[in-house]
């Protein structure tokens, strides 16, 4: 599985979402890449809605109907609803069991 964490230079959640992708893989083979996109064109090409993206295998697990190309913070609705700046475990966990293969 190829895990890409996508988010704009300097963003203050990158390392939050790589640390809580790292986790949820526990042992599971993996690699995780952190890509920094720079333009809104780039974010199109590499389907960033909102820093950070995480992509699984290219896809973006938590996207819905609404999710747009973004350049600008993204945010993730927790289990209890609170708002975090990346998917909590629990999420990351459920789209990864999720996967083929893992």
């Amino acid at each position: 599985m190829q895990i890409t964490v996508l988010a704009v230079p300097e963003c203050p959640n990158s390392a939050l979402a790589v640390e809580r992708v790292t986790a949820a893989l526990g042992s599971r083979a993996a690699r995780v890449d952190l890509v920094e996109v720079d333009d809104q064109e780039q974010a199109v090409e590499l389907g960033m809605s909102g820093s950070p993206t995480i992509l699984l295998d290219g896809v973006d697990p938590f996207a819905t109907d609404a999710t747009a190309p973004s350049l600008s913070c993204r945010l993730y609705r927790e289990d209890d609803g609170a708002v975090s700046g990346a998917p909590s475990l629990a999420a990351l966990n459920r789209v990864i069991a999720g996967v083929p293969g893992c």
